[in-house]
């Protein structure tokens, strides 16, 4: 009877580890698929509104196209139309699709 808990609590002990091993091979292939590509798109999009100058054509998260008139510290001055300028946050900034369209062509990607 001694021999049959002892050989119970072993396979349990096993099928726990087996658990354990599970759950960080999930963590793995979670982060690998969805952290890590997350964090390397963060990366590039720091990088381009950073990399901004004046004259700059950009879209914001509104969906207003404009070009940048003057770089300030977290903001940006984009004029939308002759005479008429906005402020807005370097958080909503994105590359215009012309910028794209030209960057995708430069590289040989264009659709």
């Amino acid at each position: 009877m001694t021999n049959f808990i002892l050989l119970d609590a072993a396979a349990g002990g096993a099928g726990g580890f087996s658990s354990i091993l599970m759950i960080v091979a999930l963590f793995v292939i979670f982060y690998f698929f969805m952290i890590r590509p997350q964090q390397k798109r963060q990366k590039e999009i720091k990088k381009f509104r950073e990399s901004l100058d004046k004259g700059s054509k950009i879209v914001t998260a509104g969906g207003i196209y404009g070009t940048i008139k003057e770089v300030r510290d977290t903001y940006f001055i984009v004029e939308v139309s002759n005479n008429v300028s906005i402020r807005v946050d370097k958080g909503s900034v994105y590359p215009s699709a012309e910028d794209a369209n030209q960057a995708a062509a430069q590289n040989g990607e264009q659709k």
